[in-house]
């Protein structure tokens, strides 16, 4: 859909849930989490929903895939050795590589647009924080330490910012840091859950998924709090709100 909400178009018209999606960064390309084949496996598809494949093909969840900045790779999680754990692959599913390898949940993969960061969230020190790891697994970095939630990390177009979801003031609410884990401000506030948030290109914008009209809808808020707008109203849950570029 446009980003005022106007003009929804099914992209992906399968029986199956399609879910999770995530464009490369040149606009071309979408990767999403299908059922259609029994497990949840990841695919790709064009940016007019052409040309379906299936990258992975394991008996386990490969889930939450995202694109690295040059589009060469795919970050995504997955059990397939016993617990989530962080892993990557090329964009037509080859070389998978493990990058992490704790025995707690590492979930929610998401690849610093401008360098080999990626962020993600993991319970392997009690609750769920919000981490970054190199893409070859190393210097592994904690960048958030509050007794609650904070998960969902998304990173902010010049890689200077993290958008997350977090449980810190009660219901949980979009927050945004800077990316080292400091200057930490919350940008929504309702009783309602919000969650899943995603930046504009333009880095001005937040979009997200909240309940606070009764089911799951897609909003929209001004990375400064302002101008909040609810752009879905579908009896259905619209949830996993991903800006996609166009070269229009």
């Amino acid at each position: 859909m446009e980003a005022d909400g106007s003009i929804p178009v099914n992209l992906t018209r399968h029986d199956s849930l399609d879910y999770h999606p995530s464009g490369s960064n040149d606009g071309r390309l979408i990767t999403f989490i299908s059922g259609r084949d029994g497990n949840h496996e990841i695919y790709v598809m064009d940016s007019a929903g052409g040309a379906q494949r299936r990258l992975t093909d394991h008996p386990a969840e490969d889930i939450d895939p995202s694109f690295s900045p040059g589009d060469s790779l795919i970050a995504f999680d997955s059990n397939r050795d016993g617990n989530v754990d962080l892993y990557t692959m090329r964009t037509d599913g080859s070389d998978v590589t493990r990058l992490t390898t704790h025995d707690s949940t590492d979930s929610h993969p998401f690849w610093s647009p401008v360098d080999d960061r990626i962020a993600f969230y993991s319970n392997r020190d009690g609750n769920h924080e919000i981490y970054v790891v190199r893409a070859d697994g190393s210097e592994m970095t904690r960048l958030t330490t509050e007794a609650t939630d904070d998960m969902f990390p998304s990173w902010s177009p010049d890689g200077k910012h993290i958008a997350f979801s977090s449980w810190r003031d009660g219901s949980a609410e979009i927050y945004t840091m800077s990316a080292d884990g400091s200057n930490v401000r919350r940008i929504t506030e309702n009783d309602a859950d919000d969650l899943a948030p995603a930046w504009s290109p333009d880095g001005k914008v937040l979009a997200f998924v909240s309940r606070r009209d009764g089911n799951m809808e897609i909003y929209t808020i001004n990375v400064d709090g302002s101008d909040e707008r609810n752009l879905t109203s579908n009896p259905a849950s619209d949830s996993n709100p991903r800006w996609v570029r166009t070269n229009r």
